[in-house]
């Protein structure tokens, strides 16, 4: 069963059963699981960033900051327009700034593995780590 828009009185009822499961209905979009994950992404990608290597590549660093914020800025969008089918589009988009994210976590974590590898190398040329 479907309901994307019921108008009661003045108001659209948004409350929705996206796939006809007997489900809680969700009649904002801060109620959605996924949305409160990615309000967790986003400030724990805004407080990582702040510091270290993240904080010096500022492309990087602001480029991770907006992906993780349209995640959750997608989720909310979707279901505030009202139909189904626009919310599993946000859906998508949301998910692909998911990819870019993990993506932008991968490219951080290769450059602080070849620092790792640098500094290595100079400690065993040190002396040190042997």
């Amino acid at each position: 069963m479907v309901n994307d828009q019921v108008s009661v009185g003045s108001r659209v009822d948004k409350t929705r059963d996206l796939s006809g499961l007997k489900m809680a209905r969700i009649e904002k979009f801060e109620d959605i699981d996924a949305w409160q994950k990615a309000r967790a992404l986003s400030k724990a990608i805004y407080s990582v960033t702040g510091n270290g290597a993240f904080s010096h590549d500022f492309g990087l660093r602001d480029q991770i900051r907006r992906a993780a914020v349209s995640i959750m800025s997608n989720i909310a969008e979707g279901f505030d327009r009202g139909s189904n089918r626009e919310f599993t589009q946000f859906l998508y988009i949301a998910k692909g700034s998911t990819a870019e994210v993990q993506a932008q976590l991968y490219e951080q974590m290769a450059e602080v593995e070849e620092l790792d590898a640098v500094i290595r190398q100079n400690l065993e040329r040190l002396g040190y780590g042997q």
